[in-house]
């Protein structure tokens, strides 16, 4: 894979994409250990970045459901 910008400026989506793609060439195999390792490291990247999407959405369902609630 080519360099790729950080993780910080991806939407869930584009993150989510992305790490299946290092998945799948991870799973693929063929790679020498260096580029292995760094894919492995972008995958983790990318997935605490849809961690924090994911949980900032939480945050924001919890939000609105709590207001619900208080207006009840």
């Amino acid at each position: 894979m080519n360099e790729r910008p950080g993780v910080d400026g991806l939407g869930y989506e584009q993150a989510r994409d992305e790490l299946a793609e290092v998945v799948r060439a991870l799973e693929a195999g063929g790679l020498g250990l260096d580029e292995s390792v760094a894919l492995w490291e972008r995958g983790e990247a990318l997935a605490r970045r849809c961690e924090e999407q994911l949980a900032g959405a939480r945050e924001r369902v919890q939000k609105v459901l709590d207001e619900a609630d208080a207006s009840d």
